[in-house]
């Protein structure tokens, strides 16, 4: 299982579970051989790419992310592979136009042989939570920003000074499976009728005040559900996520792989619901044989979802609520 370098560990950033990662993707690597051309969807810190392009010395990966700092710094990493690598920055979702209309000749055999490998590790990046000034970290004060694009956007600021009692319910509730949504959403309306809210201190000592005790004492920080919810809101991930699976469907070639790991129950469901429908045939039940054309075009490659091992989780606390899924292609 991963352990962490120390060039990961200088990176501010250890991949979670990158060994496995590597081994998911190595058959449909070597199958493409010198036409491999890998898609890392969040790239973060660049080190699940900086191992792919280590151990797969002939392929090339094309890294996604919205965050411009964190794609200038990968890039810099990442020099040392400069003509294997293509950074493009912009949400993942923007997989489909990268490769329409991206000028490269990494993203020229991408579109001539489909992509070998497509891999999303979702969710806030270690190097993003590590940044306080970005408030994404319920630990320390700071601004309600949490823009994975801090250049555009509305901030957590926005959601919880501008939305509607049921909207914000509806967020806490769907986004952080918050129990006590509709509480939380009222007092934020009472509280911000006194001054908006500007950075998490606030925030974090209105959730103590409305968490009763009980729930506090055995289910984690009273804030980390709500900060979840509001990050997922503000960077719209689960529709980027609706809109990447079948992108990543139609970019594979034949023989190709996509890794998902999630982190939450709801990003969990999107991936689990689309893999399925992909690995299932379209003949209707009953019938004694395979209708043309409606066979599955996927299969499963994970059992279920796979979790990271005692011995990975005790390496990096990171991985302890990860779930991972694959799927390889196996027509068109």
């Amino acid at each position: 299982m991963a352990t962490s370098t120390a060039h990961d560990a200088s990176h501010g950033h250890v991949p979670v579970m990158r060994d496995r990662m590597g081994e998911l993707l190595r058959p449909a690597v070597e199958a493409f051989g010198d036409n491999a051309v890998i898609v890392d969807g969040t790239l973060g810190a660049g080190g699940h790419t900086e191992y792919f392009l280590e151990i797969f010395p002939s392929a090339c990966v094309i890294g996604i992310d919205r965050d411009g700092e964190a794609l200038r710094n990968a890039t810099e990493r990442l020099a040392p592979f400069a003509d294997r690598f293509l950074p493009v920055q912009g949400r993942f979702d923007c997989l489909a136009e990268a490769l329409a209309t991206e000028e490269s000749p990494i993203v020229d055999t991408a579109r001539e042989h489909g992509l070998a490998g497509a891999f999303f590790d979702l969710g806030v990046s270690s190097m993003q939570l590590d940044q306080a000034e970005r408030g994404f970290a319920y630990k320390v004060d700071a601004p309600l920003d949490m823009r994975m694009d801090s250049s555009k956007g509305i901030t957590a600021a926005d959601v919880l000074n501008t939305y509607s009692h049921g909207d914000l319910a509806r967020v806490l509730k769907t986004y952080g499976d918050e129990r006590f949504a509709g509480k939380i959403a009222s007092a934020v309306l009472a509280e911000r009728e006194k001054e908006p809210f500007t950075h998490s201190g606030r925030l974090v000592e209105l959730l103590y005040s409305v968490i009763p005790a009980a729930t506090r004492r055995t289910g984690g920080h009273p804030a980390k559900r709500t900060f979840q919810a509001l990050r997922v809101e503000v960077n719209r991930e689960l529709e980027a996520l609706e809109n990447v699976l079948p992108m990543v469907a139609d970019a594979l070639g034949i023989g190709g792989r996509a890794v998902f790991m999630s982190y939450q129950s709801h990003e969990d469901k999107l991936v689990k619901k689309a893999f399925t429908e992909l690995t299932t045939s379209k003949t209707p039940p009953g019938l004694p044989t395979e209708l043309p054309g409606m066979e599955a075009k996927f299969r499963a490659v994970t059992h279920g979802a796979e979790k990271a091992s005692e011995e990975e989780i005790e390496l990096n606390r990171r991985a302890a609520p990860v779930r991972v899924r694959a799927i390889e292609k196996i027509s068109n």
